[in-house]
């Protein structure tokens, strides 16, 4: 059911113009948020590549430390293999000259192995700073960037907050033009619904919520009293006719 307002004069032109004061108000809080928020992901991304260079850094530093192990392990084999060969002038038949040779063979087989492994793992190092360089690079190209996006955001707010204080100013303007009656509710309607505290009438239909007005509710806009949406609770004023 329709709330019965009070009858209350007010000019459409009025909320009209509170309608867009209150809609650039919007819009310029939301260009000032907008700088802290663009600053705060191009800062995640920075703090993105940086964990990307640590995480190699940590790759390249076990990469050589498997390698520095690899070759100490290779150094020791290689030793065994000289004390071995020492020993077959010492060997006291031919079986056991069989047996030397046999082990000697065995682990130069092994060795070759393990060198083969410290190349790869050597090539891997190579592999990974060359990366690490790369992330490097990427990063300052990207700290460049973030101060040339940090500079932007800050003046694109300094704009925005120099807006505010211009349409701020505006608004209370208006708003002394309120009449005494109908400035409570207002209050209140606007720090609920900002500028959806306010809705055109389009043809017979509220523009907020497309609610069809009353040929009541219709004739008391023609009559410039203040009339609310009995659906959506805005206050309704007239398009501007072209």
């Amino acid at each position: 059911m329709a709330k019965t307002e009070p009858s209350i004069e007010i000019a459409a032109d009025l909320l009209r113009r509170l309608h867009r004061i209150h809609r650039q108000l919007s819009d310029i809080h939301d260009r000032i948020a907008r700088g802290p928020r663009r600053i705060a992901a191009g800062e995640a991304i920075l703090q993105k590549g940086r964990q990307a260079i640590a995480d190699v850094t940590d790759a390249v530093k076990r990469t050589k430390l498997a390698a520095d192990q690899k070759q100490l392990q290779l150094r020791e084999r290689e030793d065994r293999v000289e004390v071995v060969r020492g020993r077959l002038n010492q060997a006291a038949s031919n079986r056991e000259y069989d047996l030397l040779k046999e082990q000697i063979a065995a682990d130069e087989q092994a060795n070759a192995v393990l060198s083969d492994e410290i190349l790869e793992l050597l090539e891997r190092i190579d592999q990974v700073e060359s990366d690490r360089t790369d992330r490097h690079r990427e990063l300052d190209e990207r700290l460049v960037e973030h101060e040339r996006l940090v500079e932007t955001a800050r003046a694109e707010v300094a704009v925005a907050q120099e807006d505010l204080a211009r349409v701020e100013a505006e608004r209370q303007e208006a708003e002394q033009l309120l009449p005494a009656a109908a400035r409570g509710d207002y209050t209140r309607l606007i720090a609920a619904r900002g500028e959806d505290a306010f809705a055109a009438v389009d043809g017979e239909t509220c523009g907020g919520c497309y609610q069809v007005l009353t040929t009541q509710l219709i004739n008391r806009l023609m009559l410039s009293q203040l009339v609310r949406c009995p659906n959506c609770n805005a206050f309704l004023y007239q398009q501007k006719a072209d």
